[in-house]
């Protein structure tokens, strides 16, 4: 009987390669597929925490000074209007803190604030006792200068009901944002609001009397806190005549006290660092 040699294995090595080659890319759809799972949310936040730190931001949103859920949003805001990325140009732009034909001031200058708020975010942020208040606190970069609204919340009212004098929490809030506010040049406008009372309740006070009796209690506290006297261009109150969400004026949200450093000086000294 005639025996037959069976042939090795070493015949077909393009197998060994091609199986080597289908592990790579085995790994790499793996890897890809771990990216992609990231959490998209935490992922918006540090992108607009970067956009915003230079400028780049296409929209703005009121958003908590640590938490960004939890506040009603809308494109009503007023005058909030920042120059998107993509709308740059090499060509030369207008002087340093002069407007453009649309009402922007200059990219410089919108940076500037952008750096501002941040150094006003990052001062609310050293001071974890009052993190549990942080969606009480909105701020907001805009042509018009830097806006902080600090408003009630249902169930975490910032002034008593009634009152003008704000509470404690309140307080520790305009501390900590009376020393940045102190080291810039612009002036300063403060205007309290009420919101409209339910049909049927009981109003918690006049609403003119209180919205200026707030304004002017923060008025005071910054003052003390080293703010100077000059730097206050205007204290006044609206009542319920400017509701922050105008589709339903008897949120709590409405209650507030809005806070705006106005672009009409260099926003950010030299010497201050965010």
């Amino acid at each position: 009987m005639v025996k037959r040699k069976r042939g090795g294995h070493g015949g077909h090595g393009w197998f060994v390669t091609f199986a080597d080659l289908m592990a790579l890319l085995m790994s790499f759809f793996v890897m890809l597929a771990a990216y992609s799972s990231q959490d998209k949310a935490k992922l918006q936040i540090v992108a607009g925490s970067m956009r915003e730190a230079f400028g780049n931001q296409k929209d703005i949103r009121l958003a908590g000074i640590v938490e960004t859920d939890g506040i009603p949003t809308g494109t009503y805001i007023k005058n909030a209007r920042i120059k998107p990325l993509s709308d740059a140009t090499d060509t030369p732009g207008p002087a340093k803190n002069q407007p453009h034909e649309d009402g922007i001031q200059d990219p410089a200058q919108d940076r500037g604030f952008a750096l501002a708020a941040a150094s006003l975010r990052q001062a609310l942020r050293d001071m974890p006792e009052i993190a549990e208040i942080s969606r009480n606190v909105l701020l907001e970069v805009s042509d018009t200068g830097i806006d902080i609204q600090i408003v009630d919340q249902e169930g975490r009212a910032m002034f008593a009901e009634g009152k003008s004098q704000p509470n404690e929490r309140t307080r520790k809030v305009l501390a900590a944002l009376a020393p940045t506010l102190r080291r810039m040049p612009n002036k300063i406008t403060i205007t309290g609001h009420t919101a409209t009372p339910r049909p049927g309740a009981e109003p918690e006070g006049d609403p003119w009397e209180l919205s200026v009796g707030r304004a002017s209690a923060v008025r005071e506290i910054m003052a003390n806190a080293g703010v100077p006297s000059d730097r206050f261009a205007s204290v006044s109150g609206k009542g319920d005549t400017e509701p922050l969400v105008r589709d339903n004026p008897y949120l709590p949200y409405n209650r507030r006290v809005g806070i705006v450093l106005k672009a009409d000086a260099p926003p950010l000294p030299a010497s201050l660092k965010p």
